[in-house]
């Protein structure tokens, strides 16, 4: 997978397995998602489910997948697979698949929470370069700072609507110290503004530096993702 991010999670694992697998709680921390609900599906079958993301105030953008998950493994690791796709023609991203993976420490300090995923845009020779140059280290961030979100409510019991609080905040406070600088002392903006950038955010800021972002030599998709049959074009605009 071409993107990876891994947290460690000091939390009990039905609690983090729930935050993470029912859409509720699900939307709440993860900045990548404004909605997610279950779509209607067969006993015995795996899970579908309808995505959408506001990229503008005006505009936003929905898909579908289709997920799986392996909630006892002998091994005591729990994993969840999807596969997911968007039809919108303003959606960069056009289908694509990943994983999580619970994995409880080897030094029993709490939870490995990890994923990896990748996808395939569209827009031709125009979407792959402004998916490698913009969206795909936007998108591994938000995954990032997301995780580190759900890690403080887990821990910590600071709500995602407070740590986002938190983390705007932050930077208002940082913006407002670099535009002093350019106002008062323009001599050390430049100075300022790096230090600003380089300051570790409090313990109650959610962050995306706090998470592993280079996935172990091991690491490879579940064998469950196999599983789950790519998405067929009806799929992708069932709702």
């Amino acid at each position: 997978m071409s993107l990876y991010i891994e947290a460690r999670i000091r939390a009990d694992l039905d609690v983090l397995w729930a935050r993470t697998q029912e859409p509720d709680q699900h939307r709440r921390w993860d900045l990548r998602f404004g909605e997610i609900d279950y779509l209607p599906c067969r006993e015995g079958e795996p899970q579908r489910f309808r995505y959408a993301t506001r990229v503008l105030p005006f505009l936003t953008v929905a898909g579908t997948g289709i997920s799986a998950g392996e909630k006892r493994r002998p091994d005591g690791t729990r994993t969840s697979a999807l596969r997911f796709a968007s039809p919108h023609p303003l959606s960069l991203l056009e289908e694509g698949s990943g994983y999580w993976r619970y994995v409880p420490a080897e030094d029993g300090d709490g939870i490995r929470f990890l994923t990896g995923y990748d996808y395939r845009p569209r827009w031709g020779r125009f979407g792959k370069v402004a998916d490698r140059l913009l969206f795909r280290p936007l998108i591994g961030w938000a995954t990032a700072w997301s995780f580190d979100r759900l890690r403080l409510w887990l821990e910590r019991g600071i709500t995602p609507e407070r740590a986002l609080l938190h983390a705007v905040a932050d930077f208002a406070v940082r913006l407002l110290c670099v535009i002093a600088a350019l106002l008062f002392a323009p001599m050390v903006a430049l100075a300022t503004a790096a230090s600003m950038l380089m300051l570790p955010p409090l313990p109650t800021t959610p962050a995306a530096r706090r998470c592993l972002r280079k996935p172990p030599a091991r690491a490879r998709d579940p064998r469950v993702l196999s599983t789950l049959a790519p998405l067929t074009r009806t799929e992708e605009q069932y709702s």
